[in-house]
């Protein structure tokens, strides 16, 4: 499920959606300067990250998803397992979880993004590394 040829390898290793070997970004996503910067190519295949300008406009909508269970997840979480927890309690740990994953889940919804719309080459290192 999570071997080299899954949707999911190039998604968390944050590897490039055709080759799963070139990274997809200039850094990781707690790199406040470069955060969510993507390169232009990727180093191994050179595939052209950016199909159109705005492209990646629609990783909006899968960054909504991912806060939205984010808050979910937590929410549900507190008053299964924990259910005498305060409100204010609760609140509070979802601002902050928000907060300190808001770089993370930036990134995640530009790969998950670029995933949905380019499909994996196995035989791309193998031919040469077509354009």
């Amino acid at each position: 499920m999570f071997g080299k040829d899954s949707k999911f390898y190039s998604i968390f290793k944050h590897k490039c959606p055709r080759c799963h070997e070139g990274d997809f970004f200039v850094s990781h996503p707690y790199d406040l300067k470069n955060a969510g910067n993507i390169h232009e190519h990727c180093s191994v295949c050179h595939l052209k990250y950016s199909k159109e300008p705005g492209f990646y406009y629609g990783a909006m909508y899968v960054s909504y998803a991912l806060g939205v269970a984010l808050f979910v997840t937590l929410w549900v979480s507190f008053n299964l397992f924990f259910p005498s927890v305060s409100i204010a309690f609760q609140i509070t740990s979802i601002i902050v979880a928000t907060v300190l994953l808001t770089p993370y889940l930036y990134a995640l919804s530009k790969i998950i993004w670029a995933n949905l719309f380019i499909k994996y080459d196995k035989t791309i290192k193998r031919e040469g590394a077509n354009h």
